[in-house]
């Protein structure tokens, strides 16, 4: 006879020291590794910082000092211009606007494309399950391309204007969305889209009526999350021709000195319009997922 224990007699209390022993040796290793990665990475980053300093044109710890003369001299000059400055956020506002525009097109269109991308790549929910990698590698080559990038191509194409930075922010939204998308995706509870399927209820009657009823408020949240990121996205864009008030910015910046006050304007209605769609957007997403 073989005498097997599935646990401590009972009556008898687990053995404390036992399991305090090995909670400290797991935390040991886990410091052991950390300390590990962190030489690497240090290591790394002394190697990296080394060669760019080699490769660099000039040298950067003797132009250190000087890091802060271009800001000093546009502050200075926006500074006697400051009357100016309100004037200035007035006259760029349509730029602005459209922007915004950009932004909200972008962030409307990526996230019904990745509302769809997600649902098809979803284990459980997907209409294909064989072609879920194929769903997941379209939304990894789509986030891991930066928007700069496709608007550079689109410009070839299209010319500049703000279709291409558009077709660009879309393009990235709806590989970044549809990864979130489909993470709140798989945690959704499969009873109702069985009971529809048990109905004879088609794919896309399940995923309408079973499963986004219960992620849109994730959804809605990631979007609006998103939607503030498009902004910034949409103003950088600007600068490779993309219009916008960033492309307003790009041409203030070219005139140097005398233009720097209308810069200053520019940054500050920029700052301000990323504050305040910030502070809304949180808000909503707080009610959104949390109900208060």
């Amino acid at each position: 006879m073989v005498d097997i224990a599935f646990g401590p007699e009972p009556g008898k209390r687990p053995d404390l020291s036992v399991s305090n022993t090995r909670y400290l040796e797991m935390v040991r290793r886990k410091r052991m590794y950390g300390g590990i990665l962190l030489v690497f990475f240090i290591a790394l980053t002394a190697a990296g910082w080394m060669l760019a300093e080699e490769r660099n044109a000039g040298d950067f710890w003797s132009g250190l000092p000087q890091v802060i003369d271009f800001p000093a001299e546009v502050l200075t000059e926006a500074w006697m211009n400051r009357a100016n400055i309100a004037g200035y956020a007035w006259e760029h506002f349509p730029a602005l606007i459209e922007t915004i525009n950009i932004a909200a097109v972008a962030t409307l269109v990526g996230a019904l494309a990745a509302m769809a991308l997600s649902l098809l790549a979803t284990r459980g929910l997907a209409r294909w399950p064989r072609l879920i990698p194929v769903f997941r590698r379209t939304m990894d080559a789509l986030r891991a391309i930066p928007e700069i990038v496709i608007a550079l191509v689109l410009i070839y194409i299209l010319g500049g204007g703000p279709v291409p930075a558009v077709i660009a922010i879309a393009l990235h939204t709806g590989g970044a969305l549809g990864k979130l998308f489909s993470e709140v995706a798989e945690n959704a509870d499969t009873k109702p889209i069985e009971g529809l399927a048990s109905v004879g209820a088609t794919w896309s009657q399940r995923m309408w009526l079973g499963v986004i009823p219960q992620v849109a408020p994730n959804w809605l949240s990631y979007a609006l999350l998103r939607f503030e990121i498009n902004v910034r996205a949409s103003a950088i864009l600007g600068f490779v021709g993309e219009g916008g008030i960033g492309h307003d910015l790009k041409v203030a910046m070219q005139w140097g000195q005398g233009r720097y006050d209308q810069v200053v304007a520019i940054f500050l209605l920029l700052f301000i319009t990323i504050v305040v769609i910030d502070q809304i957007s949180d808000h909503f997403r707080h009610k959104l997922v949390k109900g208060h």
